[in-house]
């Protein structure tokens, strides 16, 4: 049986809050501690099947890690240390690691394979493939450019200049791992601001690499020196909460320890716009990454035009943000989010087809969405593979007229363990049945 989240409208959201760790550094946390020298001590470490995924991938490759619930101990092997794994490495749902790992193996000495879930192996991967071909890397897909992905060692890799046609942290981290394996400094030239996890992460294990507005600099070769990681929420999960008391009544919450990285902080910034009632303190780094605790209470939120230049910044929450779009007085609308069709869903399509059986006027188009606020009914609903659609819809269940039930829910588990107890503690009215 497949799990399904029962929410009951209403709900009274109060208190204090930590989601889990921060799943795009966690990935990278256990990535780049493997290919250091020496052993790398990680603290807050998301404990979901995708992360898990990753680090069984490099159990694999010969590395020693121990792990004792949110810590991880890694032992690295060195930049040319990884062993060949004696079968398919499985990335389960996770595009992240998907694409990271196409560009890390790609600098091998041994042939390996990438497999993934039944989501993931629709996800485009011609993204990655192609410039880390012009890296005269070898890789072979399927005749769609999906996984499975066999990426034959023992290549040359030739650093490359490369200008990203769509902005993509997925395939600018993919081309940095690799160019830590190729001949020269390797560029990569951003079309928008993309996260930036990998590039700090790198220059905390000793990596120089330079950043000069749009183009990301990067010789290979650099050895990684083993350090200590400490990983913040993710604010992709705390974006939930952020909804859920800006469209709940009489709420207050605060979400503690946030990461709140610049590149990443673009639902803040779409809900303030949208008149969300929302306020950053106990500002701290952590680790190379901003950190803070963030207090949401109840707000009149308005339709708005969302600005382009936040759509990057934004691009995981936007399955969340149309909830608070259909909650909201008047329209949204959403252009320049293509990326979204090719997520664990097509996002765009999906939330659509699920706002409209909620009794919401919701139009897709090629690149975003326009959506006009108004009175939620209940329903049932279906997760389609996607962990963020089936919260989402969660999320919506405060302001609905009756009970929603979303189906086919155990995918949550990918990013965001404990999700029904966590919310259920807030205030929401979610049982998992």
């Amino acid at each position: 049986m497949m799990s399904v989240f029962e929410c009951q409208p209403g709900g009274i959201l109060r208190g204090e809050i930590r989601v889990p760790g921060d799943k795009s550094i966690s990935h990278r946390s256990i990535i780049l501690s493997s290919i250091a020298e020496g052993t790398t001590e990680v603290s807050g470490f998301l404990q979901g099947e995708d992360s898990l995924n990753t680090l069984k991938a490099f159990q694999q490759m010969g590395v020693e890690i121990h792990r004792n619930n949110d810590r991880v101990s890694i032992k690295g092997v060195g930049l040319h240390g990884l062993k060949a794994p004696k079968s398919e490495l499985d990335m389960g749902n996770s595009g992240t690691a998907m694409r990271l790992m196409i560009g890390l193996l790609a600098g091998q000495e041994f042939d390996s394979t990438l497999i993934g879930d039944e989501s993931l192996s629709l996800r485009p991967m011609k993204r990655v493939t192609g410039p880390l071909g012009q890296m005269n890397a070898k890789i072979k897909t399927t005749e769609k450019g999906t996984a499975p992905l066999n990426i034959h060692g023992q290549q040359k890799l030739q650093a490359i200049n490369y200008e990203m046609p769509v902005a993509s942290a997925q395939v600018k981290s993919c081309l940095l791992l690799a160019g830590l394996y190729a001949n020269g400094t390797s560029k990569v030239i951003e079309p928008a601001p993309t996260r930036d996890h990998t590039e700090r992460m790198l220059r905390g294990f000793g990596v120089k690499i330079e950043t000069n507005g749009s183009v990301i600099s990067l010789e290979g070769g650099q050895q990684l020196k083993a350090t200590s990681i400490e990983v913040p929420a993710d604010i992709s999960s705390a974006a939930f909460f952020m909804v859920a008391a800006s469209i709940a009544r009489d709420a207050d919450i605060t979400l503690t320890h946030v990461g709140i990285n610049p590149t990443r902080t673009g639902v803040i910034e779409i809900l303030q716009l949208m008149g969300a009632n929302i306020e950053i303190g106990n500002r701290r780094e952590v680790g190379g990454e901003p950190v803070a605790d963030i207090r949401i209470q109840s707000a009149e939120l308005q339709g708005i035009r969302i600005p382009e230049n936040l759509v990057p910044l934004a691009i995981d929450e936007f399955p969340v943000l149309f909830i608070a779009a259909a909650c909201a007085t008047g329209e949204t609308i959403l252009t320049g989010a293509e990326e979204l069709r090719v997520k664990e869903s097509d996002r765009i399509q999906v939330m659509a087809d699920g706002l409209i059986k909620l009794g919401i006027t919701a139009t897709p188009t090629a690149d975003g969405i326009v959506i006009q606020g108004g009175q939620m009914t209940g329903g049932d609903l279906y997760s389609h593979g996607d962990h963020r659609i089936a919260m989402a819809f969660s999320i919506a269940a405060i302001l609905a007229t009756g009970v929603l039930r979303i189906h086919d829910c155990d995918i949550v588990n990918t990013s965001f363990p404990g999700f029904v107890a966590i919310a259920s503690k807030s205030g929401i009215n979610i049982k998992e049945v």
